[in-house]
């Protein structure tokens, strides 16, 4: 929702509210009426209330994704460990290992998103965290494939709900022009789990054998004890509605209260709506977006999950150098959806974003499947690290940005992440044989095809909004089938 601000004296009230003008845009309604309220709120104190909700809620959602994704990841570091050598794995079966996360993941994640409605969203989180935890810890003492196996079945459905329910929470707390960086936040965690996982490996694949246990054994004890440590901050410091918290000024308060009717009018009632849910299954939108969300999350579990593996089976590195240099691949991952999402806030940009960036994951892989140098291999990997993570980042923001109201959005997000992590299943299956030739050329292939998709929607979102534009001057046919969400005058696509 665009929204204007006036300069307010301290003698002022610090919101006040009005109609809107006619030319304004706002991003969603739930009401019939297409007149829209418009409130208006000091920009200092917006400003002082975002670096609130920053500092107590980021640190809470970073940590809490830089774990998940470093406890369901760190198979890869393990198995560089020993964990191959000590369990007697062939590459099938550490394929599988890594494969078989997905199968629970994927089957829970839907269920889990509706159910939310039921579930108090600082509970479910803390219950997950401390059940993957405790799945992680656990993973330290496996024998056998089939222990592991049943660890990592067990790991996934721990970990099924939690990103969307993250990502819900992020859209009820912040309005759509400030959603952008806040993902970065859980994205660029999920790069620096890829860099410290690789420094904490390093560290520990020094120790050896210790206590009948060999490194990649503590590796998994020492990952689990680190997320069990973060469960009492989120149970006692993630609010089940921030604008209720304890820590807001009166004045603060007021604003938010106003802060949650702009948010309405985008989101829409969270009333559960059955209707809402068959909308969005009968959107083809969310079908092209959850695709998209597919072949990009291919290039993310196949790259970030095997990383290690290609540097040492790939390109020769040995096990120590493995280690260390995938962590400036990592972090370059990380910078990069920071600069992006804050591009893509600053300009009202998702897509577009993410069309120019993984022009580099094309130029990237072209240069792993061609190359013989192991040198211009290894310069390859930091151009693939560019849109990364920004991929998936930047395309689920796209989708809740571009989906109204709640339970569609929910819908839509849900499927997103249920169609997108079967690529957690096919990922490892590419990547079994050194020197992954079949891997990165199933990678180079998804993000081309995803640069299809993200193209077909883009000029499907410029058209929708331009038709929009004639209806409001009156030069063309008012044909739309409702008033509210998307079909709303006033919402605009962002591109």
């Amino acid at each position: 929702m665009s929204s204007k601000v006036e300069d307010v004296s301290p003698e002022k009230p610090c919101v006040n509210d009005s109609k809107t003008e006619p030319n304004e845009k706002v991003y969603g309604n739930d009401e019939t009426s297409e007149e829209v309220s418009e409130f208006y709120i000091d920009p200092v104190l917006q400003k002082r209330i975002l670096r609130k909700l920053d500092t107590r809620l980021a640190p809470l959602f970073c940590a809490l994704y830089f774990l998940s994704y470093l406890d369901r990841s760190n198979i890869g570091n393990a198995a560089i460990a020993g964990l191959t050598d000590q369990l007697n794995l062939s590459g099938a079966q550490y394929s599988t290992a890594v494969s078989v996360f997905f199968a629970t993941y994927v089957a829970a994640i839907f269920p889990l998103v509706l159910a939310l409605r039921k579930i108090k969203t600082h509970r479910g989180i803390t219950i997950m965290a401390a059940a993957w935890a405790i799945a992680t810890i656990g993973t330290a003492f496996v024998k056998s494939y089939g222990s592991l196996v049943a660890c990592r079945l067990v790991l996934g459905l721990c970990e099924a709900g939690f990103f969307p329910c993250i990502s819900l929470y992020i859209t009820m707390v912040y309005n759509r022009k400030e959603q952008g960086l806040r993902f970065a936040y859980l994205f660029a965690a999920t790069s620096f789990s890829g860099m410290f996982g690789g420094l904490i490996a390093t560290g520990i694949t020094k120790i050896g054998e210790t206590g009948g246990l060999r490194s990649w054994s503590w590796l998994y004890i020492v990952e689990g004890l680190i997320s069990l440590l973060v469960v009492p901050f989120v149970w006692y410091g993630l609010p089940e509605k921030p604008a209720e918290a304890k820590w807001w000024t009166p004045e603060e308060r007021e604003a938010m209260n106003l802060r949650e009717q702009q948010r309405l009018e985008y989101m829409g009632r969270e009333q559960f709506d059955w209707a809402q849910v068959r909308s969005a299954l009968k959107e083809w939108r969310v079908y092209t977006g959850a695709l998209i969300q597919f072949f990009q999350d291919i290039i993310l579990y196949g790259f970030s999950t095997f990383l290690p593996s290609i540097l040492r089976n790939g390109l020769g590195y040995s096990r120590m150098e493995a280690q260390y240099m995938s962590v400036p691949v990592y972090f370059l991952g990380g910078i990069s959806f920071f600069t992006a999402a804050t591009i893509g806030d600053k300009y009202g940009l998702r897509g577009s974003v993410l069309l120019f960036l993984d022009v580099f994951a094309v130029v990237g892989y072209a240069l792993l499947v061609s190359a013989d140098s192991n040198v211009v291999k290894y310069v390859a990997c930091y151009l693939i690290a560019i849109p990364l993570y920004c991929g998936p980042g930047l395309n689920e923001t796209w989708i809740v940005n571009n989906t109204a109201p709640h339970y569609r959005r929910a819908t839509a997000l849900g499927l997103s992440q249920a169609i997108g992590n079967v690529a957690g299943v096919v990922a490892p299956q590419v990547y079994r044989k050194a020197p992954y030739m079949l891997g990165h050329w199933s990678s180079l292939g998804s993000a081309l095809i995803s640069m299809g998709l993200i193209s077909m929607q883009l000029v499907y979102y410029k058209i929708q909004n331009s038709k929009k534009d004639k209806i409001s001057r009156g030069e063309r046919e008012d044909d739309r089938k409702g008033t509210t969400g998307e079909e709303n005058l006033e919402f605009r696509y962002v591109y």
